[in-house]
């Protein structure tokens, strides 16, 4: 991302999250659930906002916004419904939503309100991508099938899909990870469902893999919103353990692949004696300290929507200040109560109750983790070979600043490490929209297809068995130079 890349909530427009972790808890059930699209005046035309709603088995909800003429894509939402009265606040940009569930819940109708922008704002349910996700579930060429495993460290209940390639076996495996924010096992954003595909993609080639709905989500136990990036580390390993004892699948050719702050996880793995993965794949992984991860990312969702240098830099100010705060104040209580009074005290129209409520998220174990998470801390550690990949148009996790740092810290402890760029190719790994499929009349959003088989050859010749033959080759992008003749790394670099 990011993740997300839900449970950081933040001051409007100063403070950010990281990708997908917007949550709030609604006091009563409601009938939101999916997809809403509307368009959004602006000066001299309009875009497309889409606003994804899911609820959790705690009842709260999990929401992401997308703008595709933006290149927005899985934004955090924080969802507040008293009845039918509904606010999402969008923290990354400093936008919000406040209106009414109408329609029985079909039609969410109200204000639209950013930086130098107010406007009314009509979201209708969007059902165009049911008829794709169904005809792309059809029976597959493959076996698949539902599948639960206990995280022995937490004792939660993880659900998931398994799916292994016709054919005797034994097959190589991947254990797929999700991007910030609680996830269902096929990460369906707008329809696009991005594990699914891969999972897809990877089993029609020879791979068996294991994709699970996160924490609290879907058919999985637990509590999400308490759990820190370190954490999900056990729910991996469990993960890695039961697709070993697959009897399809051999066991010495199991290895992770992640998405976003899944690929930090992933990568935490690889570093854990013991438990090594055959391989690691990190897609968008973070390569730079938490705090600056957030930091970055806020003011480019500012400079975004059209936030002047000076917005800019007071939004940046106040962040700064709400993690120094947090980081000098290891007593819960007090920092809560300092962060509140810093939040009202900048004037910008929240009133005391929210101001104490965020500062709870705000020093929530996750986020107290993630300020000052170092991504590169434990790669020394890690004792397997890993594939980076990151697309150009990666507004969410730069691959110059993230990438790059991941590579060099890889080969500075004389790792094995792949680095790829993929042009146009965003945080969801999506090509532009123009390069997108028709299905059933409809176009729709695919993985990258180079990305595809960038992973999948890779995989195959990480975890092919003595003996057999090399993988073909693929054909290098555009943005991929010769591999370094440094024994221990192949580099891909612009």
């Amino acid at each position: 991302m990011i993740r997300l890349l839900l449970s950081f909530l933040i001051f409007l427009g100063l403070i950010i999250q990281p990708p997908a972790r917007a949550m709030a808890a609604p006091p009563t059930p409601a009938p939101l659930n999916g997809q809403w699209k509307g368009p959004l005046k602006l000066l001299g035309g309009e875009i497309s906002i889409i606003i994804t709603i899911v609820p959790l088995t705690n009842g709260a909800y999990y929401a992401a916004l997308d703008a595709p003429q933006q290149r927005i894509s899985r934004m955090p939402v924080e969802v507040e419904l008293k009845g039918d009265n509904l606010t999402l606040t969008i923290e990354q940009a400093g936008s919000s939503f406040v209106g009414k569930v109408l329609d029985e819940g079909t039609t969410l109708s109200g204000t639209w309100k950013q930086p130098g922008l107010t406007a009314p704002m009509v979201l209708t349910r969007a059902v165009a991508s049911t008829q794709a996700i169904t005809k792309f579930k059809a029976t597959p060429p493959y076996r698949e099938s539902d599948v639960t495993f206990t995280n022995p460290v937490t004792k939660n209940r993880l659900g998931g899909t398994l799916t292994i390639p016709a054919g005797e076996g034994p097959f190589a495996g991947v254990v797929l990870l999700s991007d910030s924010g609680p996830q269902t096992r096929d990460v369906d954003v707008n329809g696009y469902r991005m594990f699914g595909q891969l999972a897809d993609y990877l089993t029609r080639h020879g791979i068996a893999v294991l994709r699970f709905d996160d924490r609290g989500v879907g058919k999985s136990t637990g509590s999400y919103s308490s759990a820190t990036t370190a954490d999900f580390v056990t729910d991996a390993q469990a993960a890695m353990t039961f697709l070993r004892a697959e009897k399809l699948v051999a066991a010495h050719r199991v290895g992770l692949l992640g998405h976003g702050e899944g690929a930090n996880v992933a990568l935490l793995a690889a570093a854990t004696p013991g438990r090594t993965p055959a391989f690691v794949v990190s897609l968008a992984g973070y390569g730079q300290l938490g705090n600056e991860v957030l930091r970055r990312q806020q003011g480019e969702i500012m400079r975004l929507i059209g936030a002047d240098p000076s917005q800019v830099k007071a939004a940046q100010d106040v962040y700064q200040r709400t993690v120094d705060v947090i980081r000098q104040t290891p007593d819960n209580t007090v920092a809560r109560s300092k962060v509140a009074s810093l939040l009202l005290g900048a004037n910008m129209g929240i009133d005391a109750p929210m101001a104490r409520a965020r500062a709870v998220q705000l020093t929530s174990p996750w986020s107290r983790y993630f300020f000052d998470f170092d991504p590169q801390a434990k790669l020394p550690g890690v004792q397997c070979a890993v594939l980076l990949l990151n697309g150009t148009s990666d507004l969410q996790v730069s691959a110059r600043r993230n990438m790059t740092p991941l590579y060099k810290a890889l080969r500075h402890a004389k790792r094995t490490a792949t680095e790829y760029k993929l042009d146009g190719i965003n945080h969801l790994f999506q090509p532009a929209p123009a390069q997108w499929p028709m299905i059933n009349g409809v176009q729709q959003a695919v993985f990258s297809p180079e990305g595809l088989k960038i992973i999948h050859s890779w995989v195959a010749q990480e975890t092919r068995p003595p003996g057999d033959p090399l993988p073909v080759t693929v054909k290098r992008p555009a943005t991929q130079r010769k591999a370094s003749r440094t024994p221990s790394v192949s580099r891909a670099r612009n």
